[in-house]
């Protein structure tokens, strides 16, 4: 399903403006304005604590309505087969409606301009629900024609699924025109607002130059608050001065050093503040994978292939890093009123257990569109993460949460980024505008990318395309692996040309190659 995207400007009004700031005429919509460091009622904020969900439940799953129910509900049923229509009173012509004209969808910094669709055509429809044929009026109306046969799809085997990944931190411009264009913010209020088009990079590196992983950055506001947060592998914490509230002068250090003063009062750009530690970077010896998988009804089409990539990525995991400690644990997950909301099984190091425990989980219940995502990231933040390990975890998934439910959706995600944790987001089938911007938001957030399920392999629903300019579509199992080995490693692994698929766009290395003069154009 595909929703449209438009012109944005509300966002920015997320994060309030002094009384004495403002936008001057040259600035573009959307454009964040940090206040001053003499305003520090909100510097350096802090998410709020989580709640305590309780023990999990297993019970009997509710009798739910299907996404077919309930649009079998808002349409009149159609006429008998036996009715037969008057030739004198052949039935009046619809009404033209505003929603008939073409509507523009906005793809990144693209526009597409598409049909509109009823919102019937727009939902899922049983698989007997095809219209029946209208008859010629003094005739009765024909019975509808039986529904295509499904397509036969191959055995659930791993190397089959496709896949396209994007990094918003490798492409800060269009994470910015994605975001100033979106209008999801009229309809969840919660939304978070990431304007990466200012950020903050602290790095640090041993005295061979060799990247610092797991040391802490503490950044110091003026009003006496701070954030820390720990590099990853690559020796980089990444903050957002607007998001982070960081104000517009700053303290940092790294490891207990001497404190250093940083500017951030330049209107846009990336500063990055690099010190040197003294002690020896050690190689990364340890991995913690969570995966958080929603496994409600709508996600059958794919569940059986993804649980055979998802065993393939562990064996590679132990095969290709042998003095690798790997813990695997996962947060199954479905909806109010099913057999269960989550399924949490703690971070272990039993391979053959992980692997039953994937095989094991068969897709049911869900109803609506929406699914209880925010119990499963809360699980997910309080497993026992170790310390000295690379944190990971995969967001299989192809609806948001409920829009009451995105602000605690959100907050889980900056715990999670507070335990270092890299949230890589894996977009199904299902996957439409709220749940795209979510997860890219949670991706870019815990330096880490978004990825996304393709239409290449012919398995499962349709999948809308991302709004995104360019990308490589390789097999799912393949770029999985290269995403963890890259958090391992602390550098961006890229396909081999063979593993290519397709490509979209101009791709250089995870970067989308701009157009010139791109961003000015709606300033």
């Amino acid at each position: 399903m595909r929703k449209t995207i438009t012109t944005f400007c509300t966002l920015a009004l997320l994060l309030p403006l002094p009384a004495s700031s403002a936008q001057t005429a040259a600035e573009p919509v959307g454009r964040v304005v940090m206040p001053p460091s003499a305003d520090t009622g909100d510097l350096c904020r802090q998410p709020a604590a989580l709640p305590e969900l309780g023990a999990e439940e297993e019970r009997p799953q509710q009798q739910r309505r299907s996404r077919s129910d309930v649009m079998a509900e808002s349409v009149a049923p159609p006429p008998s087969p036996m009715a037969v229509a008057t030739p004198s009173s052949p039935p009046a012509a619809p009404e033209p409606t505003s929603g008939d004209s073409d509507r523009v969808v906005v793809t990144g910094s693209r526009i597409d301009t598409e049909p509109a669709k009823s919102p019937e055509a727009e939902m899922d429809v049983a698989a007997d629900g095809a219209a029946p044929r209208t008859a010629m009026p003094g005739y009765p109306t024909l019975p509808a024609p039986p529904p295509p046969r499904p397509l036969p799809q191959p055995p659930a085997q791993s190397g089959l699924l496709t896949a396209g990944e994007h990094d918003d931190l490798l492409n800060p411009q269009l994470y910015a025109d994605y975001i100033r264009k979106s209008d999801l913010g009229q309809k969840a209020r919660d939304l978070p607002l990431l304007d990466t088009s200012r950020l903050l990079t602290v790095e640090a590196r041993d005295s061979r130059d060799q990247p610092m992983p797991f040391v802490p950055v503490e950044i110091r506001c003026a009003n006496g608050k701070s954030i820390t947060l720990k590099t990853v592998a690559d020796g980089r914490a990444v903050f957002f001065p607007g998001f982070d509230r960081l104000g517009s002068n700053v303290d940092v250090r790294v490891k207990g050093e001497r404190w250093r003063k940083v500017d951030l009062s330049a209107v846009e750009g990336t500063q990055t503040v690099s010190f040197t530690i003294r002690d020896r970077a050690q190689p990364v010896r340890k991995l913690d994978l969570a995966l958080v998988v929603d496994v409600t009804g709508s996600m059958a089409d794919e569940l059986r292939f993804l649980q055979a990539e998802l065993t393939t990525i562990v064996d590679e995991l132990n095969r290709r890093h042998r003095g690798l400690d790997v813990r695997v644990g996962f947060t199954f997950y479905r909806d109010d009123g099913d057999e269960f909301v989550t399924r949490t099984f703690v971070l272990d190091g039993d391979m053959p257990k992980a692997k039953r425990l994937i095989a094991d989980q068969s897709a049911n219940g869900g109803g609506d569109y929406e699914e209880a995502m925010q119990d499963a990231l809360i699980r997910a933040a309080n497993q026992p993460w170790r310390e000295d390990a690379v944190k990971s975890l995969l967001l299989v998934a192809d609806a948001p949460p409920h829009d009451r439910d995105i602000e605690m959706t959100w907050r889980a995600a900056e715990h999670l980024r507070a335990k270092r944790v890299h949230i890589v987001p894996v977009g199904a089938s299902g996957v439409a505008d709220m749940a795209e911007y979510l997860m890219r938001a949670m991706a870019a957030s815990t330096q880490s990318r978004y990825t996304f399920l393709t239409d290449d392999s012919g398995i499962g629903n349709p999948h809308a395309d991302p709004a995104i300019d360019c990308y490589l579509v390789t097999r799912l199992d393949a770029l999985l692996r290269r995403v963890i080995d890259s958090q391992i490693s602390g550098r961006r692994i890229e396909p081999e040309k063979d593993e290519v698929i397709r490509s979209v766009g101009q791709y250089d290395a995870g970067r989308c190659v701009l157009p010139a003069g791109f961003g000015q154009r709606d300033s």
